[in-house]
């Protein structure tokens, strides 16, 4: 098909798996990216060795484009960036950080970079750091996100109308229908997360996939906002944080709470009472559990479908 993001990343499908930390390695980029979209790896939760390790095992199990999201407030941010250049990637999706910082020399080494924006402001700062590309991400998204809190469907035309780059809208796509939706609203293409976290592939917890797909509307929550917004589901930890919020409780105090170690606790070590448990509002539709592959075509295929009902109403 003829579509910006899918000609700058050499891709079948407009369709991108977020790089999620705890839960997006190799065997979930690389089964995104064979089956046509993009995979992404997710180094948040690496240390370099064990992205490199990961990077190599992509390269292996897949021949399509792949890249790694890189946090730009992972204290190790050089070292990652040395292995993504010396194992020759060639997509880096930036995020949480300043991306005048690293743009200018990951493109110089051939690198296309996209960055992830919660707001028009930062999408503009985006474009004049000279990246090939916005992701757009509305408050409806897991993981961390934007103190602005605005929902995706508001997001998209405003950082549509303040960028000429291709646009890949991001926050509460799940489906065919919400990838259209997002798409009739001017995006060029979709990150999802939440879905290919509940994914055969996803190096997440099966105790954690199981509640991903156990949960209804409103199990989740934009949490920790004194330090860096979250999206949480509802549990034990989650309910400390409440209490102590509705206390009072500063920046320190709630650092102290979180601790070391918390989201690895919850995701990928299964503790779903203790843990930190990061997932989107549209968790409350995600019902089983399957191959990324699988997940990709059914939510192609719903988009094409969806499209067509909607061009038969004229």
């Amino acid at each position: 098909m003829i579509n910006r993001i899918c000609n700058l990343f050499n891709i079948q499908f407009p369709i991108i798996q977020a790089g999620m930390v705890w839960c997006s390695g190799w065997r979930l980029a690389s089964a995104v990216s064979s089956a046509g979209g993009l995979g992404l790896i997710g180094s948040g939760s690496m240390p370099s060795e064990i992205l490199r390790e990961h990077i190599i095992k992509c390269k292996k199990s897949t021949l399509k484009p792949f890249g790694v999201n890189l946090p730009l407030i992972y204290p190790e941010i050089e070292e990652h960036i040395k292995v993504i250049i010396e194992e020759g990637v060639q997509i880096v999706f930036t995020s949480a950080g300043n991306p005048k910082t690293w743009t200018n020399m990951l493109k110089k080494k051939g690198i296309k970079v996209a960055h992830v924006v919660s707001s028009s402001q930062f999408a503009e700062k985006s474009e004049d750091a000279g990246v090939d590309a916005i992701v757009a991400e509305g408050f409806e998204a897991g993981g961390h996100n934007g103190r602005e809190e605005t929902t995706t469907l508001c997001l998209i035309p405003n950082v549509i109308e303040n960028t000429k780059l291709p646009v890949i809208a991001a926050g509460g796509i799940v489906s065919g229908r919400s990838m259209l939706a997002v798409m009739a609203l001017g995006a060029d293409a979709v990150q999802i997360g939440s879905r290919f976290v509940a994914s055969t592939e996803s190096s997440a917890h099966i105790n954690f996939k199981k509640k991903i797909i156990s949960l209804k509307e409103g199990d989740t929550r934009l949490s920790l906002k004194k330090l860096i917004p979250v999206r949480l589901i509802k549990n034990d930890f989650y309910n400390s944080v409440q209490f102590a919020e509705d206390k009072g409780a500063g920046p320190h105090e709630l650092s102290l709470l979180l601790g070391k170690g918390r989201s690895k606790q919850g995701m990928f070590l299964g503790d779903i009472s203790k843990g930190e448990l990061e997932i989107g509002q549209a968790s409350s539709m995600i019902t089983d559990i399957k191959p990324a592959a699988e997940i990709l075509h059914e939510i192609w295929d719903e988009y094409i479908v969806a499209k067509k009902r909607l061009s038969n109403m004229d």
